[in-house]
């Protein structure tokens, strides 16, 4: 499209196929002419999503908005093939080659996923919380937002626990379980992992969970479609989770009993790590995110602002009367001047004028005053 930011795709031809193939969040199109000989070379495209990329499929007489790339047919009315992106975030290059710092998938390519990660442990990039690691494609590649909440949240661990701390450990329970029993069939061996599956093994089986279940395109425009989707979700977006942003401003979802928090007041858990901003704060929870919790009393988890709330009700309400006078009073204060603003105006008084001293009694002065500090005197 004339607004399309991608580049120009040299290809041309009559009759051609497409097909694609995926690894991680990237894509992989290849345009093939249906007459090889006669036709132009095979093209490959590489494409990003970002946050609203999709394909669609319409009637080309009724292309749908943000179509920056379309692909046409050639049935009667023709219909065309649209990569489109409202938010501008995706992206197509020429070319078949992946990106060089996207990591194995974790679909297609989970046993070199897994070593990738266990291996490269000394990075920097897991002394993040492991709700931020889970967003590196360098060693996560393909999980997302939603998928970081619903993993997270399976496995009851703490959004902002160091993810070097989470996942050594799972290294320790693999050699741990090798050394136990090394005798393992690969059928008992399955069995253990969808009993008690693991951070990476999730990984895995969460988002295979959305492409088994997906019959049609998820699209949030449309309800139908995009009901299976919410209907599937635990923790993202759902009513009664928390959620926090994190340093680099996305948002977690999780849930604070899954977290294992204290909620008591004034419990250094209750309050957001260090850099993150809160969008619900710990501490003003609402009651019903630990309802049927028998180890919370209502007591501990009274939010500050329930406790407002019923100082509110105490009180009779004001008249409209009373809030016109208080908005009044309230615009002439502002237009007051400020009381700091006042010590800076302060007049100043002339000093009385003084004798003229001359310069060689000065420097006498200067040299007698810095011997009295035991400092020693200028020649």
């Amino acid at each position: 499209s004339a607004v399309g930011r991608g580049p120009e795709v040299p290809f041309r031809s009559e009759a051609y196929s497409i097909s694609a193939i995926a690894r991680g969040k990237e894509l992989r199109l290849t345009l093939s002419a249906l007459e090889p000989a006669a036709g132009p070379p095979a093209q490959d495209l590489v494409f990003r999503f970002g946050m609203s990329g999709s394909f669609r499929l319409s009637p080309a007489a009724e292309l749908p908005r943000h179509a920056h790339l379309r692909f046409l047919t050639r049935e009667s009315p023709p219909r065309a093939l649209c990569f489109v992106d409202p938010r501008r975030f995706g992206s197509w290059r020429l070319g078949d080659a992946w990106q060089p710092e996207r990591g194995p998938c974790v679909l297609s390519e989970y046993q070199a996923f897994r070593e990738n990660v266990l291996k490269n442990l000394d990075d920097r990039a897991f002394d993040k919380p492991i709700c931020e690691a889970l967003l590196n494609q360098k060693y996560f590649n393909g999980i997302g937002n939603y998928l970081r909440a619903e993993i997270l949240f399976r496995l009851k661990i703490p959004p902002f626990e160091k993810a070097r701390t989470v996942l050594e450990a799972l290294k320790e329970q693999e050699q741990e379980r090798r050394k136990k029993d090394p005798s393992l069939t690969l059928s008992k061996k399955l069995k253990l992992k969808q009993e008690n599956p693991d951070l990476l093994e999730l990984c895995h089986s969460v988002p295979m969970e959305v492409i088994m279940a997906e019959k049609q395109p998820f699209d949030p425009e449309h309800s139908d479609n995009y009901a299976a989707f919410k209907n599937w979700l635990r923790c993202y977006l759902v009513p009664g989770m928390s959620s926090l942003r994190d340093r680099s401003g996305r948002t977690i979802w999780f849930q604070v009993r899954a977290w294992g928090c204290c909620l008591e007041l004034g419990s250094p858990q209750t309050t957001p790590p260090r850099g993150h901003r809160p969008i619900f704060c710990l501490l003003r929870l609402p009651l019903h995110s630990v309802a049927g919790d028998p180890a919370l009393t209502p007591t501990q988890v009274t939010p500050r602002a329930s406790k407002q709330r019923r100082r509110a009700a105490g009180k009779p309400p004001k008249s409209e009367e009373e809030e016109e006078k208080k908005e009044e009073e309230k615009e002439e204060e502002a237009d007051r001047p400020r009381k700091g603003c006042a010590r800076g105006r302060r007049k100043v008084t002339a000093a009385p004028a003084l004798p003229e001293v001359p310069p060689s009694v000065r420097r006498s002065l200067r040299t007698s005053a810095r011997r009295g500090k035991g400092e020693p005197g200028r020649p």
